[in-house]
């Protein structure tokens, strides 16, 4: 294998951790700010803060969508380049050239990304559920049992 196709290997590799690496601290800031946000609100200073508490979780999920699509758009490049180094076949894979676009029909679009189990699951589902369950606490309504997981 040549060294540039290796060095264009190491540029994807890079782009990819990058992108799992920004996917990552998304939920960890979602995590820090709708703890923070619950807080204050269950501190009696601004149940409203409940409601605010959503925004984030929203804006972070939304991005956490964008940046697994890019990674698996990259992912998608690294596959092209690597079969076509394997099988000596000219993929059309310009030598260092970073563009996806010839995947995007290839990998889920942002929708279906967003709701992938791996990102609803994991963080953004629990938190819209403390959302519901603390809005309940403050509001006194009381929310169906599929909602609140308790037994009356």
């Amino acid at each position: 294998m040549q060294q540039e196709t290796i060095k264009h290997f190491e540029f994807i590799q890079a782009v990819i951790a990058r992108m799992a690496g920004n996917s990552f601290l998304l939920k960890g800031w979602t995590v820090t700010i709708t703890t923070a946000l619950f807080s204050l609100a269950a501190a009696g200073t601004k149940p409203v803060l409940v409601v605010v508490a959503l925004f984030p979780t929203l804006a972070f999920w939304g991005l956490d969508a964008y940046y697994l699509r890019q990674e698996r758009l990259f992912r998608a490049l690294y596959d092209d380049l690597r079969l076509s180094s394997i099988t000596a076949n000219q993929s059309g894979v310009e030598l260092f050239s970073l563009s996806t676009e010839k995947y995007k029909n290839h990998v889920q679009g942002w929708f279906q990304t967003l709701c992938f189990p791996t990102i609803t699951n994991l963080v953004y589902t629990p938190n819209i559920l403390l959302i519901v369950k603390t809005k309940e606490c403050t509001t006194g309504h009381k929310l169906p049992l599929l909602l609140t997981g308790e037994i009356e």
